[in-house]
This record gives C-alpha cells, sequence and structure tokens, in this order.
C-alpha cells in the first residue's frame, strides 16, 4: 500500500482530486447533499467511473460522521424511512450496470444525470404532490438504482424533500442522513461485486482529509449562507463541471 500510495502522489490527478474533495467536502457541509454531484463527474474524467464511484461513496459514508448527530436530532424520521428502504433494495440494481457498463457511456451518463437535476433545482422546480407513501418508495427505488449506478442517488429526493413542508434545517438534516445510508448499502453491494480494490481504498484514504475539514467548515458556514443563494452557485458550479465532463 505504501508504494501505491508513493505512485498516485506522483500523479497530477490524484492532487486534482484532493483538491476536488476539499470543495466536495465544503458544499456537503453546508446542504447535507451535493458531494457526489461536485465529485464523481470530474474524479470519473480523471480516474475513470469504476473509481470514482466507490471513493466517492466511502467518503459520502465515513468522512460525513460529524454531521450524523445534529441531522439524528432533526430529520423527520416518518418520511426518512420508507424512501430508504426502498433505495437500500434497489441499490444492487444500480450495482449490476456499474460493473458492466462500458467506461465512456458511463461517464457521460453521470454527467447528464447531474445536467439534468442541475437544471431542474436551478430552475427552481419542486415536486409538487403530496409525500406520500407510494411516491416516497417510488422516488426512493429511482434514487437507489441512480446510485449503484453512478454513485449519485440524491437529486429525485432533494426535490422531493425540498417540496415539503419542512424548514430547510430539517430538509437538510434529512438529506444528510440518506445520503449517509445509501451510501453505505451502495459499498456493500460493489463490496460483494469486488469494486472495492487496492487503488480505491489508497484514492479515497488521500482524499479524506481534506474532505472531513470541509465537512466541519461547511457545517459551521451553514447558518451564515443565504440558502437559495448558495445552491444557485452550487448548482451553477456543477452544471459547468458536468456539462465540461459530458463533451470532455
Amino acid at each position: 500500500m505504501p508504494d501505491l500510495i508513493a505512485s498516485l502522489l506522483s500523479q497530477p490527478a490524484t492532487w486534482m482530486a484532493i483538491a476536488i474533495a476539499a470543495v466536495a467536502g465544503t458544499i456537503r457541509g453546508i446542504t447535507g447533499f451535493g458531494a457526489a454531484m461536485v465529485m464523481t463527474p470530474p474524479l470519473a474524467l480523471l480516474l475513470g467511473p469504476k473509481v470514482a464511484v466507490p471513493v466517492t461513496l466511502l467518503l459520502e459514508t465515513f468522512a460525513a460522521a460529524p454531521m450524523l448527530p445534529a441531522a439524528a436530532r432533526q430529520a423527520r424520521w416518518p418520511v426518512l424511512v420508507p424512501i430508504s428502504a426502498a433505495a437500500i433494495v434497489c441499490v444492487p440494481v444500480g450495482s449490476v450496470l456499474l460493473t458492466g457498463a462500458d467506461p465512456t457511456i458511463l461517464r457521460r451518463l453521470i454527467a447528464a444525470i447531474v445536467i439534468v437535476f442541475s437544471l431542474m433545482l436551478l430552475s427552481g422546480l419542486r415536486y409538487g404532490g403530496g409525500q406520500r407513501l407510494g411516491t416516497s418508495i417510488g422516488l426512493g427505488a429511482l434514487s437507489g438504482t441512480m446510485l449503484g449506478a453512478t454513485s449519485i442517488g440524491a437529486p429525485p429526493i432533494i426535490l422531493y424533500l425540498l417540496s415539503g413542508p419542512d424548514p430547510v434545517a430539517v430538509s437538510r438534516a434529512g438529506l444528510t442522513l440518506y445520503v449517509v445510508v445509501i451510501s453505505a448499502t451502495g459499498l456493500v453491494a460493489l463490496t460483494v461485486a469486488g469494486a472495492i480494490t487496492a487503488p480505491v481504498l489508497a484514492v479515497a484514504a488521500l482524499m479524506t482529509p481534506l474532505f472531513v475539514l470541509g465537512v466541519v467548515l461547511g457545517s459551521r458556514l451553514f447558518s451564515r449562507f443565504s440558502d437559495q443563494r448558495f445552491r444557485q452557485f452550487t448548482i451553477g458550479f456543477m452544471l459547468l463541471v458536468s456539462t465540461g465532463v459530458l463533451f470532455a
């Protein structure tokens, strides 16, 4: 492992990945979501989807731990539980797609997913129906499949939770916990599929310190930012990155 890490540190792509982790962690800390949307498209371009997806899930699962205690106290569990349960069931479906897909096609699919949902969020689109059990289960299933294939599963749930009557802090708490739950599920599925390799673990280890620092910083900045303005900035940034990846 030390030789592998030394080899990775000699590559410019690794340092770019570490810088991306710092930005993604900060966004995750402020919004409760978005790290995978920021990290996965550029990491897929730099490292390939079969490294980018499991690395992102590792960071989302373990490195966001500082946010969990407060999120658990604020989240609305009757809405969160059925969404999470449906997603857990469907993550393996997406994992099968990941292990059998062409890397170029999958990288562009990741970018396209981010572009579509970024445009929806940037336009102010919100889910207009009630938060019914059937809707929660259906969107959770869609989200889990997306996460298993691309590590980006949160966008449908973002639209869904932000459309409800809850304060932003409650929605953020739900998203924080949901991302951890489905990321952990995705990791289990990828481990079974043999996708958690030594290079994946080495890259994740190198990216973790700045990702964690970003999460801590973002959590402290959350109360100081206008939620609407920051999300517009974040979504615009994700849109720009993903468009570049799509046409690269």
